[in-house]
């Protein structure tokens, strides 16, 4: 009995011993020296900027891709006094055409290129704001559906890409800037997306922005008419690959551009 009072003794004697060690120890790990705490791991995040990521990526991050002409337009100044400042709003048919400067297709107009590569028509609502309103031309030239028609973004009906460029000659003209809708281009095909049958849908969207622009008393700029083939493409002539123009392309737009906007500065 005696023998079994002394190893009971004995084990909750250590028993406390041990709970005391670990309560100190529990204690001492808020307040040792930052020397004596254990190292954690540092990692560096490098941030990438959208306009210099991979298409994919940078579509994740700023599917408007505000992020591509965000600093050139915060570097623009005010147009000067009587300065009869136009902005093109478009996609790569705009981005590839040679707008602005003396060795542009405009030379010593006040002309600014906003197009895009890929783009779909509420892409460009979303940056309309931001790429044209607060840039504050007196005329927006807008070419833009082609993508919409190739579903760059994803499906979509001829009423939804007729709703976004409603709205941004909604947004233009509340913002008292004149608005240009051209027709869009010709295309019999789409390399990147074949087998997609477009040239029908571009005759209807087409009919109906040269409608809309009449009901609104918008300028209409006529490209497709003068620039199809047999087929309601764009010819070999015209373009490289049925949707992008050549220089001999754009050298059947310019003069109807300008013309558009001389009538809409009217």
């Amino acid at each position: 009995m005696i023998r079994i009072k002394v190893r009971t003794t004995l084990f909750a004697m250590a028993l406390a011993g041990a709970l005391t060690a670990s309560g100190l120890a529990a204690q001492e790990a808020g307040t040792l020296p930052e020397a004596k705490a254990p190292v954690a791991v540092q990692t560096v995040q490098v941030v990438v900027p959208a306009a210099k990521m991979p298409r994919d990526e940078q579509i994740k991050v700023d599917w408007p891709w505000l992020g591509r002409f965000k600093e050139a337009d915060l570097a623009l100044a005010a147009p000067a006094a009587g300065e009869d400042r136009v902005v093109f709003m478009g996609d790569s048919i705009t981005q590839g055409w040679k707008i602005e400067g003396p060795a542009g297709t405009f030379p010593g107009k006040p002309y600014i290129n906003r197009g895009i590569s890929g783009q779909t028509t509420p892409q460009m609502v979303l940056r309309f704001h931001q790429d044209v309103v607060n840039l504050k031309p007196k005329v927006v030239v807008i070419l833009a559906g082609i993508n919409d028609i190739a579903g760059n973004t994803g499906p979509m009906t001829l009423e939804e890409t007729e709703n976004n460029l409603a709205a941004m000659a909604e947004m233009a003209t509340a913002n008292g800037i004149k608005v240009v809708l051209c027709s869009v281009l010709p295309a019999f095909d789409f390399p990147w997306r074949p087998g997609l049958t477009p040239a029908s849908k571009v005759v209807t969207l087409n009919e109906w922005i040269k409608t809309y622009a009449a009901e609104k008393g918008h300028v209409y700029v006529d490209y497709y008419s003068v620039m199809k083939d047999e087929r309601g493409g764009l010819p070999v002539t015209l373009s490289h690959d049925g949707v992008h123009p050549l220089p001999a392309g754009y050298a059947v737009m310019a003069p109807l551009a300008e013309a558009g906007i001389q009538k809409a500065l009217k």
